[in-house]
């Protein structure tokens, strides 16, 4: 007789300790801007409240939305504004605000006043975690503008990648809620390019689907549209307003060709770059061209050199700078996701002088047998380069360096790693390639330190 196997019940999440103030309204002076979630710092008797919808120098009534007597820090929205910042401006769209959609964080915020805040963002970062003011860094203090002037109140339309989340029980796409689950229906994101809006997603159904991701390429009239069915769910038969092609991912998150391409066509530093299901690819369409040629001036290559690209992607930065380095030079790119690498060799393949390796940078560069090269550009994940990586780079002595990072603390402990061994920024650029919300992205040149 088979006996039943026993089932470990669930261990529940630990409940917060304290009593809770979620509802409390309190009325605070603003602070400073602060890294991470569109947030400034306020303080209420003594308690740090991390507030969003505010801006530096307000009066506000927050309303707590997360935190409890025991916290150490509570976080609010602001829901009353007593005395507004000069930089303020209405919220151009009516899913933004307290309790809204969670995708933009400084809709209330003049573009200029936007560019200000990053800014300091990046000042607190780099002085706070690298101990460098902005001239040690070789930074002018900006963030540089990206893409033509737009009449007052008109949103940049820049994001051509959006996921959308599917509401089950009325089957609408939506956003997501600021540090929430909950859905946020919308009739259309005003940030989103329009062979995004195009598609019609939010105008639809979507029975049996719990996420949509919605790509429009830039360069080619390529749109793919990648959809998550719900455990159990067959996918509906999809018609939308423009041609597309349709992927779905699969339990184990895999992603499987419904129709069409399998890949979406890009168009950037002279080339055609193929980017396949859902791959990583800049989502601002000005951003891919933007960060190479503010990779190729700071690294200003030269022929006959011999370049890395680590974390390469689609290979991008190792197309340029094989341009650059020309048939007596040699450039290896390095990247762990196994699709991306077979995108990256497709993109490459009549550019006899680069090569394309697939493992993760820690644990395939020390392998390689490289013990010196002239130029390295790295583009890490969010969370950096680390330690030991950049401690792996500066002993191949490179001439120059070139870091992109999209997140400022990483950036800043990286810089911080890269001094230990013998290197400093020589230039700093900090780009607003993802305006109305709190992320930017900086391109740093570093050169060994002179003895």
């Amino acid at each position: 007789m088979r006996t039943a196997k026993p089932v470990r019940a669930e261990r529940a999440p630990k409940a917060p300790s304290g009593d809770p103030l979620v509802g409390e309204r309190y009325e605070v002076e603003v602070g400073p801007v602060a890294h991470g979630g569109g947030h400034c710092v306020a303080r209420h008797e003594g308690r740090v409240l991390f507030v969003r919808h505010a801006l530096p120098g307000e009066r506000v009534i927050a309303l707590v939305t997360e935190g409890t007597t025991t916290s150490r820090f509570l976080r609010a929205d602001a829901v009353e504004i007593l005395d507004a910042a000069k930089e303020r401006i209405p919220a151009p769209c009516p899913f933004s605000g307290p309790g809204r959609c969670g995708g933009c964080d400084w809709q209330h915020v003049t573009p200029g006043g936007q560019r200000k805040l990053k800014g300091q963002v990046l000042t607190e970062q780099l002085a706070k975690l690298a101990q460098l003011t902005p001239a040690e860094a070789g930074w002018d203090g900006s963030v540089e503008p990206v893409g033509g002037k737009l009449p007052a109140g008109e949103v940049p339309a820049w994001r051509t990648r959006i996921q959308y989340a599917v509401d089950p029980a009325t089957g609408k796409a939506g956003l997501r809620r600021h540090r929430s689950h909950d859905i946020e229906p919308i009739d259309r994101c005003l940030i989103a390019a329009p062979g995004v809006s195009e598609l019609g997603i939010e105008a639809r159904d979507w029975p049996g689907v719990e996420t949509i991701e919605a790509i429009a390429a830039t360069g080619s009239s390529d749109r793919q549209v990648v959809l998550t069915p719900r455990e159990g769910a067959q996918l509906p038969l999809v018609e939308l307003d423009q041609p597309v092609s349709i992927a779905r991912i699969d339990e184990q998150g895999g992603i499987h060709r419904v129709h069409g391409r399998t890949f979406v066509r890009e168009r950037a530093a002279g080339r055609t770059w193929r980017v396949s299901n859902g791959g990583f690819w800049q989502i601002h369409p000005e951003a891919p061209q933007t960060l190479v040629d503010a990779v190729l001036e700071g690294l200003d290559p030269q022929w006959g050199e011999m370049a890395l690209d680590l974390y390469c992607g689609v290979g991008l930065f190792a197309g340029a700078l094989a341009d650059r380095v020309g048939e007596d030079g040699a450039v290896l790119g390095i990247e762990s996701s196994k699709q991306a690498v077979v995108d990256a060799r497709h993109n490459l393949a009549a550019v006899d002088n680069v090569r394309i390796e697939c493992d993760k940078v820690e644990s395939l560069l020390p392998r390689t047998g490289i013990t010196s090269t002239d130029l390295i550009v790295l583009d890490p994940p969010r969370a950096g380069a680390g330690r030991e990586t950049v401690a792996h780079l500066v002993g191949l002595e490179a001439r120059r360096i070139a870091y992109v990072a999209c997140d400022p603390a990483a950036l800043a402990r990286d810089l911080a790693f890269f001094r230990e061994g013998g290197y400093r920024p020589v230039s700093l650029r900090a780009f607003d390639l993802f305006p109305m919300t709190h992320h930017f992205e900086c391109v740093a040149i570093l050169e060994p330190v002179a003895e």
